[in-house]
């Protein structure tokens, strides 16, 4: 209620102890009046007095019509020009639109308050300051607004419109030459050798883990005369022995031929995912099969509730990474708006023609919202926000018109007694 009659006005009680205050100053100097002119004596200061109280009471009573004019009739009595305020309700309305429009909302003007005002510098001030309470509560009201938000979606429909989105951006990618120019760029750089050699380690790997399964598949196609002689078993070993061989030539020789011819195949890929339409063709079948896949979409959804749950607990509790992030972020954001007089000047300019923009596109819409806001308003309404505002104020000009009227009234009768 105190904040709310701050930003609006005196409370209506000090308005009314004010009114007070002016109507019992001029019943003071009516009865003054009335009293010096029963008592009335020879002594030349009763006819200052009684010129005082006779102005003082005149004064008085003007102002107190013309304050009440403006929001009633006096007495009641519908004398003409009286009651301006709930007679002249719509004329206000639009008078008050046409200077809101005229004075704050052109875009001159809005421009022309806006030149020299460092909004960035401002705003980088703000939140560089870790210990301003107003940045823990926007932290913490980010942080909240992304948890509300998470735990009000359906977690399932929202899952499956973010998997949806990212089905439909892939599926008008065309990935083949991206690819294509991808592998060709690692190739031109040399690094695609690490992966190649990864390969054949694992390759080394997988034939030293599986030496009995290589063993047991050359025995059953080894014929009986082999067997017999037990030359399965050797040949078994040398085709081992040669494959291990192999692998370990083509890690030490940068130039092995089987290396190379890997390296040709490779280079002949990458041109062909870029320039052969058949390869271009089997990549996109392959792309949409994978998208299509009900197991994609089961691993994407498992994957998108894991991310909803992890996000929601750490945007709760402040004391998490997030929590610490998004202090991080918005330090980092104020340090650099704060001391980047380039990016201060793109975010000023930004925000300049943003708020120019909107008072040129919206500027009418919002007097328009002004005016009919006020024409709604009753009669009745009107006039109690005005004189809430206002009236401690008016109250003032009665109890001024009371006292200066007085001092006219002792000027003139000063005035007649040396004439």
């Amino acid at each position: 209620m105190s904040a709310n009659t701050n930003r609006t006005g005196p409370s209506p009680d000090r308005a009314r102890v004010m009114r007070r205050t002016a109507t019992g100053l001029l019943l003071l100097m009516a009865a003054a009046f009335v009293a010096l002119q029963l008592l009335r004596g020879s002594h030349p200061a009763w006819g200052y007095a009684i010129a005082f109280t006779e102005a003082a009471m005149v004064g008085g009573l003007a102002d107190w019509f013309a304050v009440t004019a403006l929001f009633r009739h006096p007495l009641g009595l519908p004398i003409p020009h009286t009651a301006i305020i709930p007679t002249n309700k719509d004329r206000i309305a639009d008078t008050m639109a046409v200077f809101l429009k005229d004075n704050f909302l052109t875009p001159q003007v809005v421009a022309r308050r806006l030149v020299g005002f460092n909004l960035a510098a401002a705003a980088g001030t703000f939140l560089a300051d870790p210990d301003r309470s107003g940045q823990s509560r926007l932290r913490a009201g980010a942080a909240n607004l992304l948890a509300d938000v998470l735990e009000s979606l359906d977690p399932e429909r929202l899952g499956t419109q973010v998997r949806a989105g990212l089905v439909h951006q892939l599926e008008k990618i065309e990935l083949s030459p991206l690819l294509g120019q991808m592998l060709s760029a690692a190739i031109a750089d040399r690094r695609h050798l690490p992966l190649l050699e990864g390969a054949i380690r694992w390759a080394g790997n997988a034939l030293e883990a599986n030496e009995d399964l290589v063993r047991a598949m050359i025995r059953e196609r080894a014929n009986s005369l082999l067997r017999f002689a037990g030359l399965d078993t050797r040949l078994a070993n040398a085709v081992l022995d040669g494959l291990y061989k192999l692998l370990a030539e083509m890690v030490v020789q940068p130039d092995h031929p089987l290396k190379l011819k890997i390296e040709t195949m490779m280079e002949e890929l990458a041109h062909n995912l870029v320039h052969d339409p058949a390869t271009r063709l089997k990549v996109e079948r392959a792309k949409l099969d994978l998208l299509a896949n009900p197991a994609v979409s089961e691993w994407w959804q498992s994957v998108w509730e894991r991310l909803r749950r992890s996000l929601i607990e750490a945007a709760r509790n402040p004391d998490t990474a997030l929590g610490t992030r998004i202090t991080g972020m918005l330090g980092e954001l104020g340090q650099a708006l704060r001391q980047d007089p380039a990016l201060q000047l793109q975010i000023n300019r930004f925000a300049r023609r943003t708020l120019v923009g909107v008072v040129s596109r919206y500027g009418d819409e919002i007097v328009r919202i002004v005016s009919e806001t006020v024409k709604r308003w009753d009669a009745h309404t009107v006039t109690a926000r005005i004189e809430g505002a206002v009236g401690r104020d008016l109250q003032f000009i009665r109890i001024n018109g009371t006292l200066v009227g007085g001092l006219f009234g002792l000027a003139i009768h000063a005035v007649e007694r040396f004439l």
